[in-house]
Parts: C-alpha cells; sequence; structure tokens
C-alpha cells in the first residue's frame, strides 16, 4: 500500500535529499521514531520553558538521543580523544568581587593549581596532531570551594545551536559507519551533507576552514568558554560573562602543506612541543579575560547572547584581562593524569553560573553521563586527578571502584543517627545556591526567532581576514569540498557561502567546476513547528553595525618574540665556528632553539677542526618542524650541503612555506644553487637583502631574529611558487 503524502516528505523532496540516499540506508521514506517507537515531531530543539529558556528535564527524546550517544565508544572518548595535558596554575591580577563572590577571583595575587588538556575533537587516540580540526581547551581549577571546570575550544563559536544535534554533529564527522574513513578528518561526504542542510553552522565552518584549526603549537592558540555564563555576586547580583584565554606567545598557525606533511613527519607534533617546552623551563602562559555584559543589556546587540554560534566582538565589549595561567609540570603518568581527568561544564563554584543557552543546558546532562560509561562508574571523582582539594561531605555511598571507606551508620538525609551531618550549607557558609531567575514561558520545542541570523557573523568573520587568510580559507574549502564524492552537496555548501560573502562563493564554485547557485536550496531547516507554518523556521537577515574586528585576524596577534620557536641549522664537516656560534649564541638568547641537521649523526669538525654534536640527520629532519632556517658560512660545509637533495629541499620548502631564511658566507651560495636563490637572483634581485622577503643574506643576527619572530611571510604566495 503506497504511503500518503505528507508535509514531511515533500520537504525531503525540496531538500533533493533523495537523489542522495543509497537503497541501503536504514529507515529509508520512514518516519523518525524515538527508540521505542514512538514518532518525533521536532528533532531540532530541545524541550525548553520559553523559546529563550531553560531546558527542561522531562525532555525523554533529547534524554534518550543523548545517552546513547554518551555511550556509544568504550573507554576512549566518543570526542576529544587525542589529548595533551599539563599541571600549572593561575594567578589572579584583578580582583572580580565586583561581580563574582567566586573566592579565586578576590584578592590579586591569589594562585590557584590548575589541570590543562588540550585536544582534537574528531580523531581517536592515535590520530595526528595536525588534522584541520577545532582543538578542545579544558582547564580545571583545584580551588577552595571546589573544583571549577571551564570546558571550551580554541574557537568562540560552535556548529550548532541546540544540543540535541550534538549526536548528529558528531556522528557526521566521524570516519563513515560503512568504511570507517576517513579518520580524524572533515573532507567527505557526510561531515558537508550535514552542514549544507544546517545554516547555523556557517561561522563556525569559517573558523574551521581559517588557519585557526591549524595552530602552529598548543601554546599558540586562544581559548574560549564559548557559551555566555553568569557571575553572581555577594549581593546576589548578576551579570552575563564571556571567558578568554590569549597566548603570551600570539596566535600563530601551520599551512595546510605543512599540516600534512608533519601528520607524516611527527604524529605526536604539538604534544611533543608542549612536553618539551615545559621539560626546558619555556613554560607557556596565557592570559585570562573576561567579556562583562550587565543583566539589562542583555537584548541591546544585533545577535543573542545565548546563541553558541555567536561571538561578542571586542569593539563592542573589550576583553578585560584579569589573570594569567602558567603551565610549569608535565604529568608524571599520561594515562592516570591526561587520560582519566573528567571534565563538566557543570563542575563550577559558587558566584559562577549558567545562563540558557541551549547547547550548554545539554552540556550539563551529557558530561556526567559521558564520564559514568568512559570511566566506568560514578566514582571517578576519587581518581586522583579529578579530587578536589576542598573536603567532600556527602551521603553517596558504595558503587564500582569506591574508594572512601565512610564510617557509621547514616548514608541519608535528613537523619538523627548521624546528629544531621553533614549539614546543609547556607549562602553565608558558602553554600552554592543557583541564580534566581524568572522563568514564566510555555513549554515548547522552538528556538527564539533571535537565533535565526546565521550569516551575519559569518560575513563578520570572513571580512576581518587579511587577503592571504581568506584566500586559505578558499583553499581550505576546495580541499575539503573536493574531496567528496556528491556534487549535490558541494552544490548546496557553494549556496550557503553566497549568504556569507558573493566573492567568496565564486572562488569556491570556480575551483569545484561548478556553477555559482542563484540562492541556496529552500527551506534550508528540517523543523517542522506544532503549529505546521514551516516559514516561522526561516533564517533572518541581520545587517551587522560592526563590519570588521582586528581581533579575528592573526595578522594582528603579539610577533615580538621567538621565544620557543625551533630554528634548524644546516651544517657539513668544514662549517666556519665563528659564523655558526655567533648566530646560534644570538637565537638562543632571544630565546630560540636552535638544531644542527647534517648528512649523517654523530659529529661534524669545524674548519677550525673542532667537534659540533649533530642534532638530526637530513634523513629524519624535515623544514615542517622548524619556524626558520639558517645556513652558516664554510666553504667545505657549503659543497657538502650542494650535494645533499634533501639540504636543497629543505630550503626549498621553508621558502614555499614562507618561513624566514639567512645564511651567511658559503652559505650564501649554497643558497643561490636553490630554486629560492635562483628565484632570487632572477626575479627579486631588489630584494634579496630586504627584510619584506624574509630571505636574509649575509645580514647580521637581529634582522634575522626580527624576521623570525614575524612568523610567516605571506606576501611570498603571491610570488609563485617555487618546487618543494
Amino acid at each position: 500500500m503506497a504511503k500518503k503524502e505528507t508535509s514531511k516528505t515533500k520537504e525531503i523532496d525540496n531538500l533533493k535529499i533523495n537523489d542522495l540516499a543509497k537503497n541501503t540506508e536504514s529507515g529509508q521514506g520512514e518516519f523518525l521514531t524515538t527508540n521505542h517507537g514512538l514518532r518525533i515531531n521536532d528533532d531540532q530543539n530541545s524541550l525548553k520553558a520559553g523559546e529563550r529558556g531553560a531546558t527542561l528535564l522531562e525532555d525523554f527524546h533529547f534524554r534518550e538521543k543523548i545517552t546513547h550517544f554518551d555511550h556509544e565508544r568504550i573507554p576512549e572518548r566518543i570526542v576529544h580523544a587525542r589529548g595533551s595535558a599539563a599541571h600549572g596554575y593561575f594567578e589572579l591580577h584583578e580582583s572580580m568581587s565586583k561581580y563574582t563572590k567566586a573566592k579565586f577571583l578576590q584578592t590579586p595575587g591569589k594562585q590557584t593549581p590548575v589541570f590543562v588538556r588540550f585536544s582534537t575533537v574528531a580523531g581517536s587516540r592515535g590520530s595526528s596532531d595536525l588534522a584541520r580540526d577545532p582543538r578542545g581547551f579544558a582547564v580545571k581549577f583545584y580551588t577552595e570551594e571546589g573544583n571549577y571546570d571551564l570546558v571550551g575550544n580554541n574557537i568562540p563559536v560552535f556548529f550548532i545551536q541546540d544540543a540535541l544535534k550534538f549526536p548528529d554533529l558528531i556522528h557526521a564527522v566521524k570516519p563513515e559507519p560503512h568504511n570507517e574513513m576517513p579518520q580524524a578528518g572533515s573532507a567527505h561526504d557526510t561531515f558537508w551533507d550535514f552542514v549544507s542542510l544546517m545554516p547555523e553552522s556557517m561561522h563556525m565552518i569559517m573558523w574551521a576552514m581559517s588557519d585557526r584549526a591549524i595552530p602552529r603549537s598548543l601554546r599558540m592558540m586562544e581559548g574560549f568558554g564559548i557559551h555566555t555564563f553568569r557571575f553572581i555576586n555577594e549581593n546576589n547580583k548578576s551579570v552575563f560573562v564571556k571567558f578568554h584565554w590569549k597566548p603570551v606567545l600570539g596566535v600563530h598557525s601551520v599551512t595546510w602543506d605543512e599540516a600534512q606533511k608533519i601528520s607524516g613527519k611527527d604524529t605526536d607534533y604539538h604534544r611533543r612541543d608542549l612536553w618539551e617546552a615545559i621539560e626546558t623551563g619555556n613554560f607557556p602562559e596565557w592570559n585570562f579575560g573576561v567579556q562583562i555584559v550587565a543583566e539589562e543589556d542583555e537584548h541591546k546587540f544585533d545577535f543573542d547572547l545565548l546563541d553558541p554560534t555567536k561571538i561578542i566582538p571586542e569593539e563592542i565589549v573589550p576583553v578585560q584581562i584579569i589573570g594569567k595561567m602558567t603551565l610549569n609540570r608535565n604529568p608524571d603518568n599520561f594515562f592516570a593524569e591526561t587520560e582519566q581527568v573528567a571534565f563538566h561544564p557543570g563542575h563550577i563554584v559558587s558566584g559562577i553560573d549558567f545562563s540558557n543557552d541551549p547547547l550548554l543546558q545539554g552540556r550539563l546532562f551529557s558530561y556526567t553521563d559521558t564520564q559514568l560509561s568512559r570511566l566506568g562508574g560514578p566514582n571517578f571523582h576519587e581518581i586522583p586527578i579529578n579530587r578536589p582539594i576542598a573536603p567532600v561531605h556527602n551521603n553517596q555511598r558504595d558503587g564500582i571502584m569506591r574508594q572512601t571507606i565512610n564510617t557509621g551508620q547514616s548514608s541519608y538525609n535528613p537523619n538523627a543517627t548521624g546528629n544531621g551531618c553533614p549539614f546543609q550549607a547556607g549562602a553565608a557558609d558558602g553554600g552554592f545556591v543557583s541564580y534566581n531567575e524568572r522563568i514564566d514561558a510555555r513549554k515548547v520545542r522552538a528556538r527564539s526567532q533571535s537565533f535565526f541570523d546565521h550569516f551575519s557573523q559569518a560575513t563578520l568573520f570572513y571580512n576581518s581576514q587579511s587577503e592571504t587568510e581568506k584566500n586559505h580559507i578558499v583553499d581550505a574549502l576546495l580541499f575539503e569540498l573536493g574531496k567528496l564524492e556528491t556534487e549535490a552537496i558541494r552544490v548546496r555548501v557553494v549556496g550557503m557561502l553566497t549568504q556569507v560573502d558573493k566573492t567568496l562563493a565564486e572562488k569556491v564554485a570556480e575551483g569545484l567546476g561548478i556553477p555559482v547557485p542563484k540562492a541556496p536550496e529552500e527551506p534550508m531547516n528540517q523543523s517542522i513547528p506544532a503549529d505546521g507554518d514551516p516559514m516561522k523556521f526561516q533564517p533572518i537577515k541581520v545587517e551587522s553595525s560592526l563590519k570588521s574586528s582586528a581581533a579575528l585576524s592573526m595578522e594582528n596577534t603579539v610577533k615580538d618574540s621567538i621565544k620557543t620557536r625551533q630554528v634548524a641549522i644546516l651544517a657539513a664537516d668544514g662549517i666556519d665556528d665563528i659564523s655558526l656560534n655567533t648566530m646560534k649564541e644570538a637565537l638562543e638568547a632571544a630565546g630560540a632553539q636552535t638544531k644542527i641537521i647534517a648528512p649523517h649523526l654523530g659529529f661534524i669538525a669545524t674548519a677550525t677542526s673542532k667537534q659540533i654534536k649533530v642534532d638530526q640527520s637530513f634523513l629524519t629532519a624535515a623544514s615542517v618542524l622548524f619556524d626558520a632556517v639558517y645556513v652558516p658560512d664554510g666553504k667545505r660545509s657549503a659543497t657538502a650541503l650542494k650535494e645533499e637533495p634533501d639540504a636543497i629541499h629543505f630550503i626549498n620548502e621553508a621558502y614555499k612555506h614562507c618561513k624566514a631564511i639567512a645564511a651567511d658566507g658559503s652559505g650564501v651560495d649554497f643558497i643561490y644553487l636553490t630554486a629560492v636563490g635562483v628565484k632570487i637572483q632572477n626575479e627579486d634581485k631588489a630584494d634579496k637583502n630586504n627584510l619584506a622577503t624574509g630571505v636574509l643574506l649575509n645580514r647580521d643576527s637581529k634582522e634575522f631574529i626580527n624576521a623570525i619572530a614575524q612568523h610567516r611571510f605571506w606576501e611570498r604566495e603571491k610570488r609563485g611558487k617555487v618546487p618543494a
């Protein structure tokens, strides 16, 4: 018997999904149901107390869906499985007592122990550090009032607005279920199919396709709390707050070509970099900042503070730096600490509270549920890395892996056998009291209309980028979409890009060899409102009052230090002592780390027959693992390097990736034999000693140090490629 055509099947036809579905797809042509067969009316929005209200515990569909998702992997984390971590401390510089009663934010100079875990999102524990992916940035503060977890990313927004969609997002970005490919990559059909049908993801896509998603180091990326939280002060007055971590060394990235090559050379590149920096005493540091918004100003912006796909631009609300975090100790045991640490955005202290951000509300349920599965039971808080420094007293007992041995007969409250202990703590005693927010709303599955501006901040981010950064976003989109097997998905994505920036869409379409769609396919959201009016959920156009934001471009980051930068010194027998030692000492005095790269391991002899220990051979070294290259004087050394193809490739590749290159004396003669040297002699003669090119021949160490501090010389990308 043929099925009666419904509004749902019409919507599917409008989205042109049927041409993508394979005959083997489960549920083809069927209605969406719970695991118990109940048909689902809305799979886009969790149940809330009003459109902008808190998510309700009675939402059985959300709980079933997220619980199933949380338990899909054992024992590795479903997301953020690949991680690196370190111990350290947070020192407060400016008291926040005006805004919050949290004790660790009261007294300038107060230090709070922290444990920080960085991670990639999509890949497994064994995947590469250099996948194009957001990075997790989770900080556990061991405060005197209990543990406070600030669980965020290196990108300040997220793909989705409602936690109900989180399983869908991760299912889409994970390796495809029929063949378990690709690992730790989003360049495949299911991810972009999902994105092309979720316009709310476009702001995050701009960040993820930018160089922010391939950081140079975990020590050189920002961190964000993502959501809007609340500060509550002693007078019970609330303000909204967003959290920021800003690296002291600045925000830097690698190129996509480097990222792919590093993945082959050293899959532990970020993990090794963090570990070695701490071991050598180059402790990573971040300034901690807040954006404060008065409660009465909640609705004054042209975006919604509760929308996790939006930022508060720093030009509108500046970031106030209030302290600094320093990481100064590596874990003693990776599994016991890095792998077993359990974060949860619901681990808060008095003076910090939640907003009704629907993604945050869902995370408050999901994280505990995940730990129950991953760490085996309800006592994961007793694992040493998770234990608070504050004393723990409650009536919870037993369970798998219980460590605490409780005495006495009372394990309930109220009780008389234990003299009523442990007592409830009033607010004056530091007891946590949820903010007394007024809620007066209908029970609905819906979102506020203010959540349906999906493109204005995506446009703001793109417009804020430098020309180079824009080109890299185009290249990233071409790489990702070029890997797709289904052209209809590419067309839909380009259609979405027309809403971000017409020129961006045109460049991507040209690279993919497809026409630019006149408009995105309609409708772009699959929600079916209870009143049956699909136009109710259509995107809205907001004209942002801010056209660009300097804080969103990495071009404006700190460029005044070469601390911890890795500099390769290419050398062989016959190296000039003075040329080598003068530059090496200057670089290390400025905080850089140098490595001698030679044709073989062991030792090389200088021109005066001194023995110099080799750090790496050309067989194990690669330019992509270094920030800059130096070739010292020395005729015999230069002659030997000329006979070493890997040395020539080293220079050419470093130039291709826009890094600083320096050479002295006979080292310059070696440079001239490379493709870089030929280019300089034939095309850039006037610029061969110009700092703007980043290639410094017979120049002093100060200029080379300044060039390294600039990070990259992106102008080279316009000058044509060199073979590498």
